[in-house]
């Protein structure tokens, strides 16, 4: 007798049906490590997602020049503290002596706290201490161009005179002025009085759906160096021609080792990077975490598989006459072997399919509670929890469904 592949489906599918809470119960693993591996990935994808498209903007030509590495607003590392501040004259002289670089520009970071005392813009009815002050020269908006939603940039007359004039972020302007236009305005930051010039569009992309430029205060880099003559937090901006970055980022590196005269054989004292290169050890530290999660969510499929294994050995002891029966009507040992493998298969390809659906829920949740943390669910992420599922399934349900086939259907008659 020859059993067509639906019809070992159907009976497949069927013995699962039969027992539903011993299968419910089986495919927990499988469910739990599914749901943990399409999770996560939905999460650190929607993530990496948001940070690309925030240095995406910051220009794919331009170069970074820091004194410590990391986070300009932040202290860096401590052997890095001892370094010599960056001078603003750099700019002028790697525009000058870099063939390879268009334009430099020059932003001076103010700390959040002055004085014991933390930064904060008010003005009328309103206050904000999520302040970020930073002074920038004229050329910081050619070379790193920003959308305007309403008003102008600062002229280079105002930048020279070191007027006080502002340009707000999105957020920080929608904080000060929820009812009213900014522009026109004043606000005051840090005891000083600033007429605000424009306001910028939400700026794309950030780290957790929060963009650090939308909580920014832009002044002339001349008003921040008269306003805290104590700052001396300098990025060095140098944008390449196109298709020269390579060479503009040895040019930049030499041209400051040599005004910082670093001796030949020592390391830099300052730090360069490029947006791609800060991408590249973000995916670093997101490979890292996808490792760590599927080593988890392969104790899930482990345990999962095991269950499958046993639950499968105990249908085999089970159905032990049914297998006679049907050996002794023709049936071949690889009908066997297909039959009980399609009902591992079964049952791991429902946990996969359930654990997909939860992982949905979950990231759908997560998304509504939390906007400020992105996810996208990649489409990889789906095929491959569906395609472990089943292989876990094909692997686990393989020894007893040999056995089965293995089964003397003599001996299987007299089974009771």
């Amino acid at each position: 007798m020859r059993i067509t592949p639906g019809e070992n489906v159907r009976m497949a599918v069927q013995a699962v049906w039969t027992h539903k809470f011993r299968s419910a119960l089986t495919i927990v693993g499988i469910v739990i490590g599914i749901t943990t591996v399409v999770s996560v990935s939905s999460l650190l994808t929607g993530v990496r997602k948001g940070i690309f498209t925030f240095f995406e903007e910051f220009g794919p030509d331009n170069i970074f020049m820091n004194r410590v590495s990391g986070d300009p607003n932040a202290p860096g590392r401590l052997s890095e503290r001892k370094r010599r501040p960056l001078r603003p004259e750099y700019a002028e002289a790697i525009k000058r002596l870099a063939p390879s670089v268009e334009e430099t520009a020059v932003q001076l970071y103010i700390p959040s706290i002055v004085g014991d005392r933390p930064i904060t813009a008010r003005v009328r009815g309103f206050e904000s201490a999520n302040v970020n002050l930073v002074g920038h020269s004229v050329t910081s908006f050619i070379i790193q161009p920003r959308e305007l939603a309403e008003g102008r940039l600062f002229t280079a007359a105002e930048a020279a005179r070191g007027d006080r004039v502002a340009l707000l972020g999105a957020s920080l302007a929608q904080a000060l002025f929820p009812t009213g236009s900014a522009v026109g305005q004043t606000v005051i930051v840090d005891g000083a009085e600033y007429r605000i010039l424009g306001v910028f569009a939400p700026a794309k992309g950030g780290f957790f759906g929060e963009n650090g430029l939308d909580f920014q205060i832009s002044i002339p880099l001349r008003t921040a160096q008269l306003r805290y003559p104590q700052a001396d937090r300098y990025i060095i901006v140098a944008k390449a021609a196109p298709g020269r970055r390579e060479d503009a980022f040895e040019e930049v590196r030499t041209i400051t080792r040599r005004l910082r005269n670093v001796p030949p054989d020592a390391p830099d004292d300052f730090s360069l990077t490029t947006p791609d290169q800060i991408i590249s050890r973000l995916d670093s530290i997101t490979r890292m975490v996808y490792l760590a999660t599927i080593a988890l969510s392969a104790l899930g499929l482990l345990v999962g598989g095991i269950g499958v294994m046993n639950i499968m050995l105990v249908s085999v002891t089970e159905r032990t006459r049914e297998i006679g029966i049907r050996k002794a009507m023709g049936a071949r040992r690889v009908d066997i072997v297909f039959q009980f493998l399609m009902e591992a298969v079964s049952l791991t390809g429902v946990g996969g399919l359930l654990g997909i659906a939860v992982a949905l829920l979950v990231t759908l949740l997560v998304g509504t509670l939390v906007p400020a943390l992105p996810s996208e669910v990649p489409p990889w992420a789906l095929a491959s929890g569906l395609l472990v599922s089943v292989a876990v399934g094909l692997f686990f349900g393989v020894w007893p469904a040999v056995k089965a086939a293995r089964l003397d259907p003599v001996v299987a008659l007299r089974y009771e």
